[in-house]
C-alpha cells in the first residue's frame, strides 16, 4: 500500500530571510511533498533583492522544474486553498513578517496567503509562522499570543549554534529542520543535539 504524499502550503511573505522560504520548498519537494506555494508582493521583492530571483517560477526558485510544487497567485481568492474543504496537512509561512502575523492575529483573510492561514486555524490544522523580524514590539508579542491561543505555532528563525555551523546553509538548515519536524516531514538534516 503506497503512502500518499503530504500536502503542505508554503507562504513567503515580506520579511528578510528569503533563503529560508526557498530552502523549505526545496526540502519539501525533495521529501516528495506536494507543495502549494504562495508569495506576497513584498515576498517577491525580497526574493529578488536577496536571491536574485527575477521571475517567480518554480524553475527559477529551485533551479529545476518540479511537478510537486504549484505556485498560486496571492490575489487569486477563487482557489482551492481558500476553502476548508480542500485537505492539506499543514501550512508554514517562511519567512513570516510582522505584518502577516498582525493580519493573521486579526483574522484578516483578504489575500490568498491570509485566507489559507485563516482556514488552517479554523480547520485545526497546523499553522507554523517562521517569524524573521527583530526586535519585537509589545504588539508583535500580543499578536503572536493570539495566534498561539488560536492553535498556531510561532517558530522564530533562531539557528542553533550548538551544531557548530560552518556555513550560512548550516544555519538555515538548523532552523528548517525544526520546521520540518513541526510539519511532520521526515528529513536527515543534522539538527539533533547529542551531548
Amino acid at each position: 500500500m503506497s503512502v500518499k504524499p503530504k500536502k503542505i502550503i508554503v507562504g513567503i511573505s515580506g520579511a528578510s530571510g528569503a533563503i529560508y522560504g526557498q530552502r523549505l520548498v526545496d526540502l519539501l519537494e525533495k521529501a516528495e511533498c506536494r507543495v502549494h506555494l504562495i508569495v506576497t508582493k513584498p515576498g517577491r521583492q525580497i526574493l529578488l533583492d536577496e536571491l536574485g530571483v527575477t521571475e517567480l517560477t518554480v524553475d527559477r526558485l529551485l533551479g529545476r522544474g518540479s511537478n510537486l510544487v504549484e505556485l498560486h497567485d496571492n490575489d487569486e481568492m477563487i482557489c482551492s486553498l481558500a476553502s476548508g474543504s480542500f485537505p492539506v496537512d499543514a501550512m508554514a509561512i517562511c519567512p513570516c513578517s510582522s505584518h502577516s502575523v498582525a493580519a493573521i492575529a486579526a483574522g484578516l483573510a483578504d489575500t490568498l496567503l491570509l485566507r489559507a492561514a485563516y482556514v488552517n486555524l479554523k480547520q485545526r490544522r497546523r499553522l507554523i509562522l517562521v517569524h524573521r523580524e527583530m526586535p519585537l514590539t509589545a504588539m508583535d508579542l500580543e499578536n503572536m499570543q493570539r495566534i498561539v491561543h488560536a492553535g498556531g505555532i510561532i517558530c522564530p528563525a533562531s539557528p542553533a549554534f550548538y551544531l557548530t555551523p560552518q556555513t550560512i546553509s548550516d544555519l538555515v538548515d538548523s532552523v528548517l529542520g525544526r520546521v520540518l519536524d513541526l510539519l511532520g516531514v521526515d528529513h536527515d538534516l543534522p539538527i539533533r543535539w547529542n551531548p
